[in-house]
């Protein structure tokens, strides 16, 4: 890699390792650079010094230049999104033999618990914040979430 782009072939090889050993996260930093890769949040985010060769150059497809066209689409109408208010782990129930907290289909309203967010070893108890039915389940259990990442998608009432 060259001090000020990194190296297209590299990106591509990383991007290969997280598919072979099921990674959702990696983070490089080289320099005032910094490469962040995600599998499933369609999230890829470069920082630190620009870029010399614009970015009209860098071929399409490549995730840090073009994100996919499912992240910029709207959400359908009448849902809303449960984010995670904090970085953490994402537990959907209280141990791996206790039923999950919500799950598709059950109705929530904004008390409702509907997951554990682990930080720093405190269990925070995630609530709902609205009145509706869980459609989608968004994150993996045990996931490393970021803030505002999207947690669940409830058809709101």
């Amino acid at each position: 890699m060259s001090n000020d782009t990194f190296d297209l072939k590299r990106v591509k090889q990383l991007v290969e390792l997280m598919k072979t050993n099921d990674l959702t996260d990696i983070e490089i930093k080289q320099g005032d650079l910094q490469i962040t890769l995600r599998r499933g949040s369609h999230t890829a985010v470069v920082s630190g010094m620009p870029v010399v060769q614009p970015m009209q150059m860098v071929p399409a497809g490549l995730p840090i230049a073009t994100p996919p066209s499912s992240a910029v689409q709207e959400e359908p109408a009448n849902t809303t999104i449960i984010r995670s208010p904090m970085v953490g782990t994402f537990y959907v129930a209280t141990s791996p033999n206790s039923p999950p907290f919500v799950k598709i289909g059950d109705t929530v309203t904004p008390e409702k618990t509907v997951c554990l967010i682990e930080a720093m070893k405190v269990y925070n108890e995630i609530q709902a914040e609205c009145t509706g039915k869980i459609v989608a389940v968004l994150a993996n259990n045990g996931e490393t979430v970021e803030f505002g990442k999207p947690l669940f998608r409830v058809a709101v009432e």
